[in-house]
């Protein structure tokens, strides 16, 4: 008898369909498990996951048979072990355990381990979605994943925590029932650890973070060790906007694939902050391997990618940067397809003045040769230079600073003046969108320059010699600006403002 079961695999972050096929055939010898449909090695050893979980969940194990499974379409490859639940209960139903019929309109997955346990997956929003699109009615999955995965809205989703118990819901007991969404606890309920009440002087470089947040501007803080520019990128994410819920769906799909949801269950209610060290590969910043997962460029998506020793990342992997911070998305490319991973998120860089790190400073004498200099400064190219929005100098805190005890102004203060810039940017574009993502044509038509702010950017023009893609970066800075300040009309006051984060500080 053959049966059938409905699963899926993940390539990237989408989910695809698969479809699992069972056959029992009398065994002339010993009995055979044969596994076909291009399974990976993980998939192949679910072979003897799935043989013990039966058999130590006391299920009737097919004698004397020879079991065929063929996991379809052939011509795409399945990885990973969340296949090993559909697989037994597609073997189960073949035997007679578990009716062919309740297989119908239901998705299942799920790694099981030796006793039949089910362990959690990675991608269970992705496949809830996918599962929804496809009419599916019915989605059964480990029950760590089942929060998530009710996001889909109109799906049953029911989570299970042993193989014993999939087969008890599927053969109709009533003692389950399906997971509903909760919508009630969203991103309000998030705290930080840190906050930016802990920053002690630096004003104008929270002035720049409040507006790079306010406008989704990159930026470059420049200074020397100690004066706290990985303090203040670490408080960077807390004065971002909270996520709303399809923003939330899109972070956790990304760091679900990529299993780094770790022991969280439910929606990513968080706005990310990565921190890659500088030896990470271009695989692991951008996303690679043999079958591609998120780098840390999309893990940061709708969050903060912090960069710490900028020049010390190797020139390859600095490049790569370049199509995310233009477009939003950055794509990997492979033989068998190539995969688009979402990564619109803050780029935040830090770096030293020097190789040393002492230039500038008056109290202790910088070793580093002015060749030296040009050679530490030129490993961050000129056109990604250009993509970042603020380039910001950091000063080491003076001693007064640094006893001052007056409570700096907090995160939720900050966040406020950021929600209603966004906010205004919203209205203006008709759809959520921040001010850096503006075309050439929207910065033409939403900002407009007076006299006095023409004027001024010819003269920026001439005396600093900018590209073109520098000019309008100025102006969207300058909107970002206005924006702050509640006013339509981007003044001179505002567009002076945001050529002196253009002045490089090296």
């Amino acid at each position: 008898m053959i049966s059938q079961a409905h699963s899926a695999t993940l390539v990237g972050i989408e989910a695809l369909p698969i479809v699992i096929e069972v056959d029992l055939v009398q065994a002339s010898g010993e009995p055979r498990f044969t596994l076909v449909g291009l399974p990976d090695k993980a998939v192949e050893e679910s072979r003897e996951r799935v043989k013990s979980a039966v058999r130590n969940s006391e299920l009737d194990w097919p004698r004397n048979r020879n079991i065929l499974v063929n996991l379809a379409p052939g011509d795409i490859r399945k990885e990973g072990p969340s296949l090993d639940l559909p697989i037994a209960i597609a073997i189960a139903a073949a035997h007679g355990s578990v009716p062919i019929s309740e297989l119908e309109g239901t998705m299942i997955l799920g790694e099981m381990g030796l006793d039949g346990k089910l362990r959690p997956i990675d991608g269970a929003v992705s496949v809830a979605l996918m599962a929804l699109e496809k009419g599916v009615r019915r989605l059964i999955l480990p029950k760590q994943n089942a929060a998530e995965a009710a996001v889909a809205v109109g799906l049953e989703v029911y989570g299970v925590e042993s193989l014993i118990e999939a087969v008890e819901l599927l053969n109709g007991s009533s003692l389950f029932t399906p997971t509903r969404f909760d919508a009630s606890a969203p991103s309000e309920a998030v705290r930080y650890e840190v906050d930016f009440s802990d920053v002690k002087g630096q004003r104008h470089a929270i002035r720049a973070l409040e507006i790079a947040a306010a406008g989704g501007h990159n930026i470059l803080m420049v200074g020397p060790p100690g004066s706290g520019k990985t303090m203040l990128a670490r408080r960077l994410s807390t004065i971002l906007p909270p996520l709303a819920l399809e923003e939330s769906i899109e972070v956790t799909r990304v760091h679900s694939a990529a299993g780094q949801k770790g022991h969280k269950t439910g929606l990513v209610w968080e706005r990310p902050f990565r921190s890659p060290h500088h030896s990470a590969s271009y695989a692991a910043l951008v996303g690679g391997g043999k079958n591609p997962k998120p780098g840390e460029v999309s893990l940061a998506h709708f969050g903060v990618l912090f960069m710490d020793e900028m020049p010390e990342f190797d020139r390859t992997v600095l490049e790569a940067l370049r199509q995310p911070l233009e477009d939003g998305v950055v794509t990997v490319a492979r033989v068998q397809n190539t995969l688009t991973f979402p990564a619109e998120c803050i780029l935040v860089g830090a770096m030293n003045p020097c190789p040393c790190g002492y230039r500038g400073l008056p109290e202790q004498k910088c070793v580093s040769t002015p060749t030296q200099c040009v050679r530490y400064a030129s490993k961050i190219s000129g056109p990604l230079l250009d993509r970042i929005d603020i380039h910001l100098e950091v000063p080491r805190l003076k001693p007064d600073e640094l006893l001052d005890m007056a409570p700096a102004e907090d995160s939720s203060t900050i966040r406020a003046r950021v929600v209603a810039a966004r906010e205004r940017q919203t209205k203006r574009f008709g759809q959520p969108r921040v001010n850096a993502k503006m075309s050439p044509r929207q910065i033409r038509e939403m900002v407009p320059l007076d006299a006095e702010g023409d004027a001024l950017m010819r003269q920026v023009a001439v005396r600093m010699n900018i590209s073109g893609r520098v000019f309008d970066r100025i102006l969207r800075v300058g909107r970002t600006i206005a924006d702050l300040a509640g006013e339509d009309q981007v003044r001179k006051v505002h567009l002076a403002e945001a050529v002196q984060y253009r002045e490089k500080p090296w």
